[in-house]
């Protein structure tokens, strides 16, 4: 398969290179994004033009994910945050920002609106991790971790052996008897049906979108990276809680949750939310974890509001 091009443009941050897609213009601030755990810029795909309407708007992929080069590690939030500060600032993107943090992307946006408050306009969390909840994950959290960091693993060397190259060409295929088959054989049985959509729902997407999914998913610097990111998640959590102790003033923040948020991730918000005296809890009325997919509408419109409360 002939290797796709990146829409953005790649920037030297300091001996590796991450890619950034900044489109759009506007008076206000820049709006910057910032994706789930295994996801990078094209996650943002049905919110980033809509918001490019209104705002300067860049998405950009972590290093070692999407179009980027593989990065130092480990791959901490703490890490991330101070990087995208430093490609921020070297592709000449002007403060201030509002960051944009699904998932894995809130803990890298607490962190840098708390270490770079002076070009931190405002705060966007969409369902975001809760960190005291892996700061010292229990038993149940571990094992999450410990399967990650196994799967991630497998897929690096299916990678190096180019087997993740050829599952990902059955399926396109269509073939995913074939594909599964030869995914159980390359991590020796430890692969099976409930990890398939590990790392991002892809057919949310729509399929021009896809396209480049195959050429990310087939690099070893991916799953080298991704499984940093989630074995050091605990120091990642810990960076966050210290970057936000002591809250962020009146700085505009919006926290969205996914439906049906149980008791335990309402509370969680609610540490959220005492952070900012400016703060407010939106709850995506029919939408999985990936509400940037299921519900763009809903995150557009958080988007907005922190972006014209800011402006004004």
């Amino acid at each position: 398969m002939a290797r796709l091009p990146p829409p953005g443009r790649m920037v030297d941050i300091g001996g590796f290179r991450l890619h950034l897609d900044a489109r759009g213009g506007g008076d206000g601030p820049t709006v910057v994004f910032d994706a789930a755990l295994g996801g990078s810029s094209i996650s943002w795909t049905l919110v980033h033009d809509e918001v490019a309407r209104f705002a300067r708007a860049c998405t950009y992929d972590r290093a070692g994910f999407g179009w980027s080069d593989a990065g130092p590690m480990p791959r901490t939030a703490g890490r991330v945050a101070d990087e995208l500060r430093v490609l921020l600032d070297r592709a000449g993107e002007p403060p201030p920002y509002v960051i944009v943090g699904h998932s894995f992307g809130g803990l890298v946006a607490r962190i840098f609106a708390g270490r770079y408050r002076d070009v931190t306009a405002g705060l966007v969390l969409v369902d975001p991790a809760r960190p005291r909840d892996w700061r010292d994950p229990g038993p149940a959290n571990q094992a999450r971790i410990d399967r990650g960091v196994q799967l991630c693993r497998y897929g690096a060397r299916a990678a190096r052996l180019g087997i993740a190259r050829m599952v990902s060409t059955l399926v396109d295929l269509g073939a995913l008897g074939p594909a599964r088959a030869l995914t159980r054989f390359a991590s020796r049985g430890g692969v099976g049906s409930r990890d398939e959509q590990i790392l991002a729902p892809m057919w949310k997407l729509p399929p021009a979108a896809r396209r480049p999914l195959r050429q990310f998913w087939t690099r070893a610097a991916f799953y080298e990276a991704l499984g940093s990111q989630i074995g050091s998640i605990a120091t990642s959590a810990e960076e966050t809680l210290a970057a936000a102790s002591d809250g962020y003033g009146d700085l505009p923040l919006v926290t969205i949750s996914a439906s049906n948020p149980t008791d335990h991730e309402r509370r969680a918000q609610e540490d959220v939310l005492a952070l900012s005296t400016r703060a407010r809890h939106v709850i995506a009325r029919n939408s999985s974890h990936w509400i940037p997919l299921d519900e763009p509408a809903t995150v557009i419109d958080a988007i907005r509001a922190v972006h014209d409360e800011a402006a004004g």
